[in-house]
């Protein structure tokens, strides 16, 4: 609500807080805090607040019918007060409110009363007579959907007054999304006590024992009374140098750990039951495990005890997690747990955190130490080198010059430092490293090749290009794929199972002599220490390669090299620094070093810098992307140097598309002005109106196209919105539609990519911003969202929150100026118009790291996936 005076009646210098040309920039009404608050109590005439917010939010209305709210004007003197006129000084959307002196008529109302009713942008001047009372009507007629603002002026003697009005207009997709209660922080939950309790048997107790066992790695009792007093440990404070390697990356972990540890604490539960499933097991329902919150895997314990009053001194009980189902585990305690166990009981449940997967990066950091100086640190020993390229016959006939040169500097390679494949979106990158294994495989005799990827799809993904290349014809009895236990039997494909060792449908590791008959090997970063746990020598692998190297931390690229790595052994790196890096949990951990991933540490070596072609080699041949896509991308990140290699960039379904504005280039940004919204006790957050758009879009390219659904992808960067819009696509019977996070597409691709950015409001902004939260602010998820699509972008959003961001500012106006922006009117373009936000390799120290509320990788996931984590989560702790 704003008031403004006007000093003199006749005066033409009237001045509006909102402006003079009758439109309305953008006004956050949660951030603007003038739109709240009573009338001016203190004036002649008192004005009510016309369609009043609702627990702090707009009213909400249909599209397409009218709502109307009656606004008083109360002349609280005893003389006449002069009402010059009433005036819509503007709408946004144009002409959508109307004033009347008569209430508008319903829809059924009778002829004549319809007859007689006259609405218009402005009433005429009148006198309101002493103590008098005037009622007036404001209406709104929305036809599109999103946030409807007016401004109302009321020149009352010799001043002019303001009302802003708000009205969320919605449909019948957002309004079934519309939050079921309101949001409140979740309690914190107490944690019962656990130094004493009685013990469960493992699952899957066949362990015919390792060779090298793993250590337990216990966090020191000075370091963790140092984090939990809010100080950093020295070794931090000094920074990475070649005599504190593996104490400061041990002290990068152990604020990771702790973080993770204090996590798990959230998920605890109270007053729950469990039910009886069969004679050995209880399961337990978990709201959440299908979104993994918590992350539970087989294996895992919990601990139990009774709720009840009097068994505060009762037993707990250990129990072991069998089997992850959708929303539930069966558990496995003890057998006078299962004696006294009745379907009624009431249990309090702590989670415990899994620590094997950090073990192994403790353990790896620790070995790495003991690696040679043109491995870990490059940049301080190596020398320029020259590899002899060495020519080969390539397997597969679509490789190019950048893709040959890379394969046969590879194959060339003796020993460190480590040799990159660079590979910006969409380059063929894992082409590339196929080759190179394919080629070492059939051209070195004495070649064994270790294969890691930080994800099982991403591993199966490469053992399903090497065993269907046609040419190499790789020997099944020569390459195997090494799973977790964890990982469920039924999620490896049934095509790919007999490259797979397992005892009883679990998956395990074979014995060292098996091992040594496979020529390649291909595993997670995680996984991989299984073969030097069964006694794999360092020196076996000829060759080891690192694919998506820039999505994984340093110790778990530390992981696979540490204890296998001899000075004559190869690695190769593929990846892409401009592109999401590790997703690290504690922001202090992620912020001191363990963010930057050993991929990113290489490139500030100044011959991976220079792209020096004995180090690296850079691929620019892009052949997902249409030009138009890829065009703002290759500006932005790349120095312009993608080159955009499409075969068919006029896909025949863009021709079908009636709602795309310019079919020559299709990079569509729809501007919707909606609201963030948060329910129940779940601090993620969503939009619905952007929601029911999305599925709107889908629709249409449903039915007037032959696109499949499994051509559309949808990326939205939190977990409820994910959910929301699942939801709404489910009932449509539109499942095959993916829907996830940045994290979830990387490495993927659909001809379709529709984007929801979800940020309506101001406020939220700098919070996101200081905790590379969602897409704004952090570079490197946008460059990910907006290169995963081949033949058409579609970006839902509010033009004047993601305007803030340098980066999407100028994807806005790219899609403005190329005539294909639709929605709600664009935001002044003033200040980031005229900034150079090329992101040079000297600007990556500014680039904040990635950690998110979607899905980065779970430490606690042994499979080596990579999962949706929740930055509304976070948020919830820091606010």
């Amino acid at each position: 609500m704003m008031d403004t005076k006007k000093d003199s009646w006749d005066d033409d210098d009237e001045y509006s807080v909102i402006g003079d040309k009758g439109e309305i920039g953008f006004i956050d009404y949660e951030d603007d805090k003038s739109v709240f608050g009573d009338p001016n109590e203190e004036g002649e005439v008192i004005i009510s607040v016309p369609f009043p917010f609702i627990q702090g939010k707009p009213q909400s209305i249909l599209v397409g019918q009218t709502s109307k709210c009656s606004i008083t004007l109360q002349n609280t003197t005893s003389e006449p007060v002069e009402l010059w006129g009433v005036k819509i000084y503007c709408s946004n959307p144009a002409d959508s409110f109307t004033l009347s002196l008569l209430e508008p008529p319903s829809p059924d109302s009778k002829p004549e009363k319809t007859r007689g009713f006259l609405e218009g942008f402005n009433l005429e001047n009148r006198v309101l007579q002493a103590r008098q009372t005037l009622t007036i009507w404001l209406s709104c007629k929305p036809k599109e959907m999103g946030l409807h603002t007016s401004v109302v002026h009321f020149d009352v003697g010799d001043d002019r007054l303001e009302r802003v009005v708000f009205l969320l207009v919605e449909d019948q997709v957002s309004q079934s999304l519309a939050s079921g209660t309101p949001y409140t922080r979740a309690p914190r939950r107490q944690q019962f006590s656990v130094d004493q309790y009685v013990v469960s048997s493992r699952p899957r107790g066949k362990d015919r024992g390792f060779h090298y066992k793993l250590p337990q790695f216990p966090i020191p009792k000075d370091i963790r009374e140092l984090v939990e007093n809010k100080q950093v440990p020295y070794v931090l404070t000094e920074g990475l140098l070649r005599d504190n390697y593996a104490l400061f990356f041990s002290a990068l972990l152990v604020l990771e750990e702790l973080h993770l540890e204090n996590d798990m604490r959230c998920h605890n539960m109270e007053c729950v039951t469990m039910r009886r499933k069969g004679p050995l097991f209880v399961a337990l329902e978990v709201p959440g495990l299908a979104e993994r919150r918590p992350s539970l895997v087989c294996n895992d314990h919990v601990f139990a005890k009774l709720t009840s009053e009097n068994a505060s001194g009762s037993s707990v009980y250990q129990g072991h997690i069998y089997r992850v189902e959708a929303d539930e585990v069966l558990l496995k305690f003890a057998e006078e747990f299962h004696l006294r166990h009745r379907n009624g009981n009431l249990y309090d449940v702590r989670f415990s955190y899994n620590r094997v997967s950090m073990r192994r990066m403790y353990q790896a950091v620790e070995a790495a130490e003991k690696l040679k100086d043109d491995l870990l640190f490059p940049s301080q020993s190596t020398k320029r080198r020259l590899i002899k390229a060495a020519p080969f016959v390539p397997f597969s006939c679509n490789l190019n010059e950048e893709q040959l040169r890379a394969v046969e500097m590879i194959i060339g390679c003796k020993g460190a430092p480590p040799y990159v494949i660079y590979g910006p979106p969409g380059t063929g990158k894992t082409m590339t490293l196929v080759e190179a294994i394919l080629q070492v495989y059939k051209t070195t005799k004495e070649g064994r090749i270790l294969v890691c990827a930080a994800s099982n799809s991403a591993a199966d993904h490469i053992l399903e290009r090497l065993i269907k290349n046609e040419v190499a014809q790789v020997k099944e009895n020569e390459i195997f794929r090494l799973n977790a236990s964890s990982r469920s039997y039924e999620d490896v494909q049934h095509d790919y199972i007999r490259f797979c060792y397992f005892e009883e449908f679990v998956f395990c590791c074979p014995p060292r002599k098996a091992l040594l008959r496979y020529r390649i090997i291909i595993s997670t970063y995680m996984s991989s220490s299984l073969l030097y746990a069964e006694g794999i020598n360092r020196g076996h692998f000829s060759h080891i390669f690192l694919d998506e190297a820039g999505q994984a931390s340093e110790p778990e690229c530390m992981i696979p090299i540490s204890h296998l790595f001899h000075k004559e052994t190869v690695v190769v790196l593929a990846g892409d620094p401009k592109q999401l890096g590790p997703v690290i949990f504690s922001k202090d951990a992620d912020a001191l070093g363990l963010g930057k991933s050993y991929l990113d540490r290489l490139f500030e070596c100044e011959y991976y810098c220079n792209e020096d072609d004995g180090f690296v080699t850079k691929l620019v041949r892009n052949y997902r992307c249409h030009p138009a896509i890829l065009d703002l991308p290759s500006k932005l990140f790349y120095n312009g140097e993608l080159l955009a290699c499409k075969e068919d960039t006029s896909s025949s379904f863009i021709a079908d598309v009636d709602f795309l504005p310019n079919k020559e280039f299709p990079v569509l940004f729809f501007g919707i002005q909606g609201c963030d919204e948060r329910e129940g006790n779940n601090p993620s957050w969503f939009n619905r109106f952007e929601a029911s758009k999305v599925v709107d879009i889908i629709n249409k390219l449903r039915a007037g196209t032959d696109l499949d659904e499994s051509d559309i992808g949808v990326i939205t960067p939190y977990r409820q919105q994910v959910l929301k819009i699942k939801n709404a696509l489910e009932r449509r019977e539109m499942q095959d539609v993916k829907v996830g996070s940045v994290e979830q597409f990387q490495g993927q691709e659909r001809e379709v990519i529709i984007v929801s950015t979800v940020r309506s409001t101001v406020k939220h902004n700098e919070f996101d911003r200081i905790h590379t939260l969602g897409f704004l602010s952090n570079p490197r998820r946008f460059n990910v969202a907006i290169t995963r699509a081949r033949s058409l972008l579609i970006i839902v959003g509010n033009p004047h929150i993601v305007s803030k961001d340098p980066y999407w500012e100028k994807l806005l106006w790219y899609c403005s100026e190329n005539n294909s922006y639709q929605g709600c009117p664009l935001p002044d373009r003033q200040e980031y118009a005229n900034e150079d936000t090329s992101l040079s390799r000297d600007a990556d120290d500014c680039l904040p790291k990635d950690s998110d509320d979607f899905l980065p990788r779970d430490y606690n996931d042994q499979t080596g996936g990579s999962q949706p984590v929740d930055e509304g989560e976070w948020s919830d702790g820091w606010q």
